[in-house]
Formats: structure tokens, sequence, C-alpha cells
């Protein structure tokens, strides 16, 4: 199987992991939503909790395509290396961005500063999209330099004026950073072999970790959400930077971060395999067979050690690990052994800007929540821009729960034509 018929199951998985991320993440209203779009309360999994453990499985089986493509280029380490640490950098970054955005939680009296701080944020953006898209060397070092001043910019003004007690310092984007950054060094430096050992290893420590350690403060160890062993050490060493609709946890804390790295490994193994000189069904049959066992391990282990995607549970990772591997044999099944390929482009679209679409549709969002619009339908001078475009254009046309569900599919469609845009003038964003 050749390189471009591979990159295209990749493509079209993550698109639709994309497409899912923003579904999900998107609903009219939180209140009314139907039972698989939403996430499991606690112990459990729902389609949705798949969501963001598959899109790590893509981060993590994109390294030995990308990064094995450039070892083979005769690209040294050392520069590999220094990619590496500046694309996590980056990506960590953004995530800090989108905590603060859009008015960056500035002091008393400094309020007057986030206008300006936007309009730098959009020269950074822009810098960035130049660079992305620009194949003229030259211009892209002063794009990059361009956002690297930005950055230094909005970084001196937020040292100076943001209130920084409650920024959330933990989030999806530096997760994915995290993970990438790890996945990236390890496939450097180790073989399959002694990557499978690894992250058993990882998974096993935070098992032990978090059913044998007592917590400090005389608390036995137990996995509930504000006294298990993970939540201690984030309100420990981040103190108020944790998610705001929890304060004492987080669900991307730091103790869970070592089995969302598996997570990608798991991904990593499946880019090793699939870039192997086999069959197509000899890649099926250890991507199925892989798929499967790792299902049944997941299943096996949630008896002692409950499926949890808010505490990213060694079983959960396994459990998702395996429905991930079900999912690309099935799509590589059908694209690339049995050629069907018309109804991928939806997809792609989507998987060629994955992470740019997520970025902006996540600022979006929160610009859309922040915008206070004076209701005079509903009496309601306090609704934002979401909630008003919600109640007049879908929540007067369809039930409750159907106009929540449209809401997301309008969101979907949205940001799948700026993508539309972007592929058919072949600009991709990479960082």
């Amino acid at each position: 199987m050749d390189t471009s018929n591979r990159l295209l199951a990749l493509d079209v998985f993550r698109g639709m992991t994309i497409a899912g991320m923003i579904l999900v993440n998107n609903p009219g209203s939180w209140s009314t939503i139907y039972g698989p779009l939403k996430h499991a309360d606690w112990h459990g999994c729902t389609p949705t909790d798949w969501v963001f453990p598959f899109f790590l499985f893509m981060v993590g089986m994109a390294i030995p395509i990308a990064l094995g493509r450039r070892k083979a280029a005769g690209e040294g380490l050392p520069d590999l290396r220094r990619k590496i640490i500046i694309r996590t950098l980056i990506i960590f970054g953004l995530g800090l961005l989108m905590a603060a955005f859009p008015r960056f939680g500035f002091k008393e009296g400094h309020d007057n500063l986030w206008i300006p701080h936007l309009i730098l944020l959009g020269i950074g953006l822009l810098a960035i999209f130049w660079r992305g898209v620009s194949t003229v060397a030259k211009e892209r070092k002063i794009a990059g330099w361009i956002a690297l001043a930005v950055a230094l910019a909005m970084l001196a003004i937020g040292i100076w004026a943001y209130n920084l007690t409650a920024l959330r310092i933990p989030g999806v984007l530096q997760r994915i950073a995290l993970v990438y950054c790890a996945c990236a060094f390890l496939f450097l430096a180790t073989d399959m072999r002694r990557q499978i050992w690894i992250g058993a290893g990882l998974l096993l420590l935070y098992w032990g970790l978090m059913t044998l350690v007592p917590i400090p403060g005389g608390v036995a160890p137990n996995l509930e959400a504000e006294t298990n062993l993970g939540a201690w050490i984030d309100r420990t060493l981040l103190g108020g930077h944790l998610w705001s609709q929890a304060i004492t946890w987080d669900p991307e804390g730091l103790l869970s971060t070592l089995p969302a790295v598996v997570t990608g490994m798991i991904g990593m193994q499946a880019g090793n395999w699939i870039k192997t000189l086999r069959s197509p069904y000899e890649h099926l049959t250890g991507i199925f067979g892989v798929g499967v066992l790792l299902v049944a391990l997941g299943l096996t282990w949630d008896l002692a050690f409950p499926i949890n995607k808010k505490i990213w549970t060694s079983s959960y990772t396994l459990y998702t690990g395996g429905v991930a591997l079900l999912f690309l044999g099935m799509i590589y099944w059908i694209v690339d052994v049995l050629q069907y390929r018309r109804w991928t482009r939806f997809f792609v679209v989507y998987g060629m800007n994955a992470l740019f679409v997520f970025v902006l549709s996540g600022l979006v969002a929160k610009l859309l929540g922040a915008i206070k619009v004076t209701d005079t339908t509903n009496a309601n001078p306090g609704l934002s821009l979401q909630g008003w475009l919600y109640e007049n254009c879908f929540k007067s046309v369809f039930s409750d729960y159907n106009a929540s569900l449209a809401y997301a599919l309008a969101n979907v469609a949205f940001f799948w034509c700026i993508a539309w845009v972007l592929y058919k003038r072949r600009i991709f964003i990479k960082v």
C-alpha cells in the first residue's frame, strides 16, 4: 500500500474526529442534549467519550508517518527534536490563549486593553496563517518572527495587566501538546517493542498510584472526583488554575496525562504497523485483532479500575484505543481495500486542516458566548449572541432537543465551509 492511500484513511478518520469534536462541544443548550452526545457523568463511557482519545490516537498515528519521512530524508535528530519542542510550545500556547480568550481576564482598571489585545491576536494569527501557507522559506521565517513578536508583546501585557489567578493551565490543546511531545520523543528514542513495554508500564503505574497511594491528609485511595490522588496533585501544583466548572480538579489534569500518553502511543503503534510492507489484508487482520483485544482488556480491567474519561483510567485508555483501532480498520477497509472513496471528501476537507478548524471553532464559540445582545422578543437583556441565535433561529423552529442538535450540526456545517475554502485553494495550515 502506498503512502498516499495510507494518509487518505488517516485524514478521513481525523476529519470524522474533528467533526465529532465540534458536534459535541457546541450544543444549542447544555441542558437539552441527546444521551449519546453527552459525556458520562463519572464512571462509564458514551460515544462522546470516544472523541478526544480518537484525536490523541490520530496524533500518535501521524508521528511515525511524518517523522519517519523526515528521518528517511536525512533530517538530523537535533533538528527533529527542536521542531518537536517548538510545535509543542505552540500548541500549548494556543491552549492557554483559548483559556484566556476573549477578554483575557484583565485586572481592574485595565479592561480597556482587551480590544488592542484582540488586534494583536489577529495580527499573530494572520502571521501564523501566512507561515502555514507560504512556500517561500524567507516569507515563512518573517511570518514566524512576527508571530513570535506578537506572542512576546501579549505575554508582556499579560504579566503586567492580566489577573492570572484563575487562568486555567490544563486543557484539551495542552494535553494534545504534551501527548505529542512525549510520543514524538519516544518514537525517536525507542523501537516498537520498547514502546509497548513503556505503555504497559505507564498504565500499571497509573493504576497503582490511583488505587494504592493514600492521599495526604489521611484520605484513603479513592476514585472520587475531588478526593483522588490526581485531584490532590492538581490542587497542590496548579492551585486555582483548574477547570472553572469543577475548581477542585481538572479532567485534563497532570497525573491523568500519563495514561493519555499511552492513547497516543497506541496510535503510534498503528502508524508503525501500517507502514510495514504487508498486504492490505494482513494490515487489517492486525488492526482488527489488536482492536478487539484492547476492547476486551479494557472491559475486563473495568471490573477493578472503572472506565472513566474524566480521570482517564487505564481501562478507559485500552477500551477507547481498541475502539479507535476498530474504526481505523473499517475506514481502511472501505477506503483502501474496497476503494470506495467518493464519500470521503467531506471528512478529508476537515482532516487536512484539523487543528486549525478545532482552534477556530473554540475561539468563535467563546466569542459568541461573550458578546451580549438585547433580546426584545424574550425581554432578556443579558442574552449572549450564541443564546440569541439559538433562541431565534433554532428553538423557534424545532423542539428543545432537536433545536440543540440542529445548532450543533449548523456549527459542523459552518466550519466545514471554511475548511472547504481552504481545501479548494490548497491551503493546509500546519503548526
